[in-house]
């Protein structure tokens, strides 16, 4: 799903990373500019963006900015996606007939 040497941990002090893989969305952002320390992953069903997702569709955890957090980050994804697949192979599904029914 994701390799944490694509997200720079002194990265997200400066600007958010997000991505998606097979209808799971996911935004890492940290929490205090530049002087975080920790920094927060979102995960949300595809179609829409972070800002148009309804917050009750979103999931979130809370990580230390260090290169262990980094790692405890992804296994979380990795657990949430496998936990959840058939929601986020639903959001794949869907995201296309939104994308249809839009044109």
């Amino acid at each position: 799903m994701i390799d944490k040497k694509l997200i720079p941990t002194a990265g997200l002090k400066k600007e958010s990373f997000s991505g998606s893989h097979r209808g799971m969305r996911y935004l890492f952002r940290g929490d205090d500019g530049k002087n975080s320390t920790t920094f927060t992953v979102f995960i949300y069903p595809e179609p829409w963006c972070f800002e148009q997702t309804p917050d009750d569709q979103k999931e979130s955890a809370v990580f230390p900015l260090t290169d262990e957090g980094m790692d405890q980050a992804v296994t979380w994804l990795f657990e949430r996606y496998e936990a959840e697949k058939p929601r986020w192979s639903d959001a794949e599904k869907e995201m296309m007939h939104t994308v249809n029914t839009t044109s």
